[in-house]
């Protein structure tokens, strides 16, 4: 069983930073690929970026690319997610996810959800 906790939402002006953490109460966070994952009013969840167990490889759906980054630090059992040039379409619920899956593809393939934590960007 593994329990997320995301921290570092919060109410940021249009083209300013957040930098969201998920820690994971599990000893053994390192066989666990991680996904930011969010969540709009009335929209399915997306998923936003996804790391690698060792952090070696990343992705990024297309429209946070080259303004959000996805990072671990394995020995900390966190994950984060800077976000820069924040814009109002990225207010939306996020969420961390891990998966057992060494490349996980899909939502479903995600098994632990954090309880998610807003972001709002204003225009």
């Amino acid at each position: 069983q593994v329990q997320l906790a995301e921290s570092g939402g919060g109410l940021v002006q249009a083209g300013g930073s957040l930098r969201l953490s998920c820690a994971a109460s599990t000893r053994t966070f390192s066989l666990y690929a991680m996904g930011w994952f969010r969540q709009a009013p009335g929209k399915e969840r997306e998923i936003v970026a996804a790391i690698a167990r060792n952090g070696a490889s990343t992705r990024y759906v297309d429209s946070v690319k080259g303004r959000f980054t996805i990072t671990r630090d394995n020995a900390k059992n966190t994950v984060y997610l800077q976000m820069n040039s924040l814009k109002p379409e990225d207010t939306a619920v996020y969420y961390c996810a891990a998966s057992s899956s060494s490349v996980p593809s899909i939502k479903s393939e995600y098994a632990y959800w954090g309880p998610g934590t807003q972001v709002t960007v204003s225009s």
